[in-house]
Parts: structure tokens; sequence; C-alpha cells
């Protein structure tokens, strides 16, 4: 057999992953083959400690036994209906148990399939209400840099990951950038750090003075920045950004797709920093990572502006997926959030918060350690440049996965977000790893 007929049989070549080196891969795999709560075993049996909660979806542990039951019980009932014009239960009731523990006021729920498909929901919802109310100049939207609001044009549009942004062109006009939170004076602060917050939410008075607060329409941010690196807002930051919305009508979006369900000590984001948007999106942990889901909540009075716009028997809302509110996927989420009312998982993750950023927080001894920061469950390490970004930062990754422990990078950046339920132990095991690791790269 020739080499070439050789590659193409080769069965690693014809899938194109995601946000992966892929010559790279397939040159030396990491493949994952099986999980059981707190641990993942690789193809050849190696037992790796999961101490990024799947992608920030697994809060609850891998394979519960409560969500698949409650999934099979489903397709055995109801595998699929369409969303447009017709409703199964689930998705009235998920929404029900939804707006129960959403922050006051946020107790309309529009269902997707991601976050990034949220993100654009959310989105479109706020040029829409601008329009009904006779707005319709309101067309900009303000996003962050170093922000990720997913890979839909709108989402990069918004964010500001450059590198999620190089490759594809403009992106939509009339998205203007803030500042992003990450600045000297708060190095090596677990919490919100003390400076800088007012001074750089007022990035946001800033594109109101140069475009109009009468063009914009909303201004969408992470409470907390997960992906790029964990960066927390700084003490008066959001509590500044609400106050500058309100002052001009601008509808403030909350992005908790990484925040949500637990993650920062409390439900949302919002409720750990006492600051209440106007949208919320929300996704991962929502099934707990099970199968794929996402929601925006939305205040109840800018729904009812869209509905009131509308002619008798007509949509108002000309948006939504094939797989909004999926029968199966809402059977996973309220399973999910079953289990964590039963076993009391928020109050459980935040009783791991003190030892986890203590943990965080021990790392910066280590030479090659620039900063270390967290809130909540959510921790970032960043390491010192050796050579072209990133090399050391993904010489980490390669070399954990070796060594039994699977965690996430960006860039340079080590990213720990621990599931609810890992033990004291664990988490010992977890940084006693870590700390080897990047002593040795």
């Amino acid at each position: 057999m020739s080499q070439a007929a050789a590659r193409f049989n080769d069965p690693l070549i014809h899938h194109w992953m995601p946000f992966t080196a892929n010559k790279q891969f397939q040159d030396a795999p990491r493949i994952i083959a099986r999980a059981e709560g707190v641990h993942y075993w690789n193809t050849a049996g190696d037992k790796l400690l999961d101490s990024v909660s799947g992608l920030y979806t697994t809060p609850a542990g891998h394979g519960r036994r409560e969500i698949r039951e409650a999934v099979t019980r489903q397709l055995e009932e109801l595998d699929y209906a369409p969303p447009f014009q017709f409703g199964v239960p689930g998705t009235f009731r998920l929404a029900h148990e939804l707006a129960q523990m959403l922050p006051a006021g946020l107790n309309r729920v529009f269902f997707a399939g991601s976050g990034s498909e949220a993100v654009e929901s959310a989105l479109k919802v706020a040029i829409q209400y601008h329009r009904v109310r006779g707005q319709g100049q309101r067309q900009r939207f303000v996003g962050r840099a170093r922000g990720y609001h997913g890979v839909n044009f709108a989402g990069w549009s918004v964010g500001g990951m450059v590198k999620n942004r190089d490759a594809f062109g403009l992106g939509l006009p009339g998205v203007s950038h803030m500042r992003h939170t990450h600045i000297e004076s708060n190095r090596f602060v677990m919490g919100q750090g003390d400076h800088g917050g007012v001074d750089l939410a007022d990035d946001l008075q800033r594109m109101v003075d140069l475009h109009g607060g009468d063009t914009i329409a909303a201004c969408i941010v992470e409470p907390i920045a997960g992906s790029t690196g964990v960066l927390v807002p700084p003490k008066g930051y959001l509590e500044r950004l609400r106050t500058i919305c309100d002052q001009h009508g601008i509808l403030l979006i909350f992005d908790e797709v990484i925040c949500g369900f637990g993650r920062t000590g409390h439900p949302f984001a919002a409720d750990a920093f006492g600051v209440t948007p106007d949208l919320m999106t929300m996704a991962k942990a929502i099934t707990n990572g099970n199968i794929p889901m996402a929601a925006v909540a939305i205040r109840q009075d800018i729904q009812q502006a869209i509905l009131d716009a509308a002619g008798p028997d007509a949509i108002e809302f000309f948006h939504g997926y094939t797989y909004s509110g999926h029968p199966v996927a809402c059977a996973a989420a309220l399973a999910t959030l079953k289990i964590y009312r039963d076993d009391d998982l928020f109050a459980r993750g935040a009783a791991l918060v003190p030892k986890f950023l203590e943990r965080i927080a021990s790392l910066r001894d280590i030479p090659i350690v620039t900063d270390t920061r967290g809130y909540g469950l959510l921790g970032a390490v960043d390491l010192a440049t050796d050579g072209a970004p990133g090399k050391r930062g993904f010489a980490v990754l390669r070399r954990a996965f070796e060594s039994g422990l699977v965690l996430r990078v960006a860039a340079d950046t080590v990213i720990l977000s621990p599931m609810f339920i890992t033990t004291d132990d664990q988490l010992d095991e977890m940084f006693t790893l870590l700390r080897k690791i990047l002593a040795a790269v």
C-alpha cells in the first residue's frame, strides 16, 4: 500500500477538529475514551483527573445515572417534535424551573443549542426590542477586548479574542470594544481587584460620547471572561456598566455560558456580583454537558414589547433553531437541575472555593508564573512566554495529559475549573500534578 493510500485510511485524518492543532494531534493523539465522576480514561486505559469540568460543562461529574435515565425515558416517549408553532411539555417545564432560579425579572426564556446560538439570539432580541419601541437607530453593540461570545458571526464580532477574528474578515459593522479588565495593578489577586473598575467601565461612557447613547442597542460582557484566562472584574466595574446602560437606555447582556449554574459559588455571576442584566445567555452546565443546549433569559417587559408590536396570529420573533428546546435536551436539563437541588451542589462547590483559590495563589512561587487569579471555582495561572506565544502553554497541555491531568490552556495561561464534587484529596492531587508539570516546562 502506498504512503498516500495508508494516510487516507488513517481514521484520524477525516475529522477536522475544532480549536485544535490538527497536524500535531494526528502525530500525537490525545483521545479520551471513557469518563466517570471526576476522571477520564484514555484509549490505553490510563486514568486522567478532569480539572476543568469537561469544558466548564460538567460540575456534577461525569456519568450521572439520573441524567442517563431521564434521557432514555424521553427518547422512548418523544424523540423530536418541531419547535416552530408546536410545543413539547419539557420546554415549558424547564423554562418555569429556570425562571425560579434566575435573578429577579429575568423570567422569560428562549432556547437554543449552544452558547454561540444563545448570543446570536440575545443580540437579535436587543435589536428588535428597540425597533418595536420606535428606536430603530439603535444598531450598535459594545463588546470587550479579550471577550468570548462564541463563534457565530455576531458572536465573534462582539467578542475580542484576536485569533478568533483575524481569519474571518471585518465582522459586523457598528461594533466597538472596551478595554479588558486584566491590569497590572490587580495581579496576584484572588477575587476582585481594588483598582481600575470605574475607569475601565467608563469606556462604555466614552462610546456613548463618541457615537451617541441612542445609537447603541446593547453592551455585552462576560461577568468573568473565562475563555481568555479568567479575567475577574475589578470592584465597581459591573455596577458602573449597569449605571451607564440605565442612563442611556442601553440593554446590558451578561454572557454566563461559563459563569452560570454555580461556578461562582452562587447560581449565577449576576447573583455573586449583585448586578442584574437585561438579558443573560447560558449553556454548558445547563445539561451537565450531556447534550448540547443553551438558553437566553430575558426581562419580561422586553419580551412583552416584542409580542405587543405584532398583529393577531403573527409570528413575533422571526428567529429560532431546528433544535430549540429539543425534548431530549430538556429532559437532560431538568434532570441536571434536580441534581443541583437534591445534592446541594452549588453550596458544595462554594465550600470548595477557599481551598481552591488558596492553591491557585500558592503557585506564584514558581519562576515561570507571572500571575495567578481566580473567583469561585475559576482559576488561572499565567506563564512567561517561551519564544513564540502559546508554545509553553501547549507544552503544559501535552505534558499534563501524559501525567494524568486534563486541563485547559489559552495561549500561555493555564485555566482550572474543577467539578463541584471534587474532594479535598482530589484537589490536592490536581495541584501536586500541576506544580510538577510547571516545574518541568
